[in-house]
């Protein structure tokens, strides 16, 4: 069991790194099989065609990265003496994993296949924006409680926050395709944080 586990694993990192290289319409499971080290009828015994592929790489990054970024907010669970260095660290965090190379492919294939597969919208859904705005408004509902925010609607808190700290990306990173340096980054945390903080804070 454990050795299918890995070869399906292994398939669906291969697809996505195919997938995000070449796009859809240009990827071929043959290419598939190669990146992930398996023959290509392994793939078939997987995935029936190349669009349930397609479906379940999408699904699996999606899910990979949602899992990252909501490790990356732990440290509001305790958040010490100092909220602002707290809010300040984790907003970096997220800023690092929204800008890493994974996260850029998925939005670019997200976008690009959108029409083709509509459906792929559960996936943003079920591992988007949505579940860390959900994740990251319990853990402002708790600084809340704790008398650290003076919120009454984390997840309008959580909103907020999330849209100061992601909401340039796009136009900074020219859609994924200019890197961010550790500075720049790190300016983007601070000052969303200084903003956040004159709404919020207690």
């Amino acid at each position: 069991m454990k050795g299918r586990i890995d070869k399906r694993q292994a398939i669906l990192e291969g697809a996505f790194t195919v997938f995000a290289r070449l796009g859809y319409a240009q990827s071929c499971v043959q290419d598939i099989a190669h990146e992930a080290g398996v023959a290509k009828p392994t793939v078939y015994n997987h995935m029936t065609d190349k669009a349930t592929l397609f479906r379940h790489a999408l699904e699996a990054a999606a899910r990979t990265a949602l899992d990252r970024r909501i490790a990356a907010l732990e440290p509001l669970a305790a958040p010490g003496d100092d909220l602002r260095a707290t809010l300040e660290e984790v907003a970096y965090a997220l800023l690092e994993l929204h800008t890493d190379g994974s996260s850029c492919a998925l939005r670019r294939l997200l976008f690009s296949e959108i029409t083709h597969f509509p459906d792929i919208l559960d996936i943003v859904k079920e591992s988007g924006p949505d579940r860390l705005n959900q994740a990251l408004a319990d853990r402002l509902a708790r600084l809340a409680l704790t008398g650290h925010l003076r919120t009454t609607d984390p997840d309008l808190t959580a909103e907020q926050f999330l849209a100061l700290l992601l909401g340039p990306l796009e136009a900074r990173t020219q859609l994924g395709t200019r890197e961010l340096e550790e500075a720049e980054l790190r300016t983007m945390a601070r000052g969303t944080v200084e903003t956040f903080l004159r709404a919020w804070a207690s």
